[in-house]
């Protein structure tokens, strides 16, 4: 499947994964998606979803939704299918049912029990996709949405690959300068009262051309956090992008609040003020 920004989830009450992992507990990943080997027969086969080890766990709405379907089918017994926009997520092998046929649904609001096992299926647009991706892009919606309402400073974006910026070594101060001064820096950049140099403009417009030219863009399943879908491929230009976005984060502090790192000397301070 080909992944477009259309697939990115949007829901007004939130995100919420399926089941919550009993505490101090983890959730088996018992059978995968796509081909398998029948661990008695040895025979292959093709697994249209994946199935937790979970006995009588809450089953929850993903985010806002429709009961598209309940049904008792001859595989996965007792099925539940929720639409979510463009998605459609089903839940098998059920033990009860909360949510009926033609009911909207909230994130985290509780459908289904699980019976001895969950199978998830998950379709998009009526197309089938591993319903582990799925997954990932709702644990990104649920972490963008974490952090910009718990404060997080959202500057260093790590893509959980150890993604390293030049400022490093300023990286603690850098992130407590952000929770004070970037809701102004986004403000005067609306207003129009700061404006990005003409050089970190040309830089940017010339990076994400390169990632259009290079297909980087959409490697991944796109998500609130990882819009652009950006893949390990992506690294050196996701690299480039942190380094000039923090770098005029520091020229506008410099320049509209004489505010610099305490780790500057003073060339570089002069070297700001100097600037128009």
């Amino acid at each position: 499947m080909k992944y477009t920004e259309e697939m990115i989830l949007h829901s007004q009450s939130g995100y919420c994964m399926p089941f919550q992992a009993p505490q101090g507990k983890d959730v088996e990943l018992s059978l995968g998606y796509g081909e398998q080997t029948h661990p008695t027969t040895g025979e292959k086969f093709f697994h249209h979803g994946i199935d937790f080890d979970v006995r009588c766990h809450a089953l929850a709405a993903v985010a806002d939704g429709i009961v598209s379907s309940v049904g008792n089918d001859p595989v996965h017994g007792i099925c539940q299918t929720i639409r979510y926009s463009m998605y459609e997520v089903t839940y098998g092998h059920l033990a009860n049912v909360f949510a009926q046929f033609g009911q909207r649904v909230k994130a985290g609001q509780t459908v289904a029990l699980s019976g001895d096992m969950l199978h998830v299926g998950v379709r998009f647009k009526d197309e089938e996709l591993d319903p582990l991706e799925f997954l990932t892009m709702l644990y990104g919606n649920i972490r963008a949405l974490q952090e910009a309402g718990g404060g997080g400073a959202g500057g260093f974006y790590d893509m959980e690959t150890g993604l390293e910026t030049d400022y490093e070594q300023d990286r603690q101060e850098i992130e407590a300068l952000m929770l004070r001064f970037l809701p102004h820096y986004m403000e005067d950049l609306q207003r129009g009262t700061y404006t990005l140099p003409e050089h970190t403009e040309q830089s940017l417009r010339h990076i994400f051309t390169l990632g259009a030219v290079k297909e980087y863009f959409y490697e991944k399943m796109p998500s609130m956090a990882n819009p652009l879908g950006l893949g390990r491929k992506a690294m050196p230009l996701v690299c480039k992008v942190q380094n000039l976005l923090i770098a005029d984060f520091l020229n506008y502090l410099a320049l509209q609040h004489e505010v610099y790192l305490s780790t500057m000397n003073g060339a570089v301070k002069k070297n700001f003020m100097t600037k128009p």
